[in-house]
């Protein structure tokens, strides 16, 4: 019986060891990313006061880890490689430096900021796709809407956002790079909408 008991004992400080060791192995800080502002082109009007609403992003990339990719029906994470903070608050606030930039004359702050001001104007943005697609091209994907806070009063518009960029690597670093330059985009195109917006007549002194 002795000769048996050995290495039962053996093999449970085995799995044990292996246990510790995989445990070590995953215990490791991931690579935090964040999105970066981009400069764009600086031109006069639009509304005085602009909110960005928090973004609608899709329930597949919202989540801590990088979604790097979708395909052959599963989604591929970035392994080790995570974002600094919730995707939906972080595209918003860089949405919202982005257009801060591209509408000098134009008060611009996210949902949920701390401001004492009341917004002329909203900009929406619905994100269905904000990673590399099958192809190997970073893309953004989704709807962008710009409207009047005043109800009834001016256009609501709303566009599809379908854009691509190419990536010359599979490191996660250049795909957040292509993703803050195509959310540029998106802020141009916003701006040209906020641009566009009537401008309300200014209120009766009492």
């Amino acid at each position: 019986m002795p000769i048996h008991s050995r290495p039962r004992a053996s093999g449970r400080a085995l799995l044990a060891s292996l246990a510790f060791l995989g445990l070590s192995a995953c215990g490791g800080d991931p690579t935090l990313y964040t999105l970066a502002p981009t400069p764009g082109a600086t031109l006069a009007g639009g509304p005085a006061v602009v909110e960005v609403r928090t973004p609608v992003v899709s329930t597949w990339l919202d989540r801590d880890e990088i979604v790097r990719q979708d395909k052959d029906y599963k989604l591929e994470i970035a392994k080790g490689d995570a974002w600094s903070e919730p995707l939906a608050s972080m595209i918003g606030h860089t949405l919202s430096r982005d257009l801060s930039q591209r509408l000098p004359g134009t008060t611009v702050f996210a949902q949920n900021d701390a401001v004492a001001t009341t917004p002329g104007a909203y900009v929406e943005l619905t994100i269905t796709g904000f990673n590399e697609d099958q192809k190997g091209n970073a893309q953004v994907q989704g709807m962008l809407s710009t409207h009047l806070s005043t109800a009834g009063i001016g256009p609501v518009m709303t566009t599809p956002i379908q854009l691509q960029a190419h990536l010359d690597t599979h490191a996660t670093g250049h795909l957040v790079a292509a993703l803050s330059t195509m959310l540029g985009t998106v802020a141009d195109q916003a701006a040209d909408r906020l641009r566009a917006l009537p401008v309300l007549p200014a209120a009766a002194a009492p």
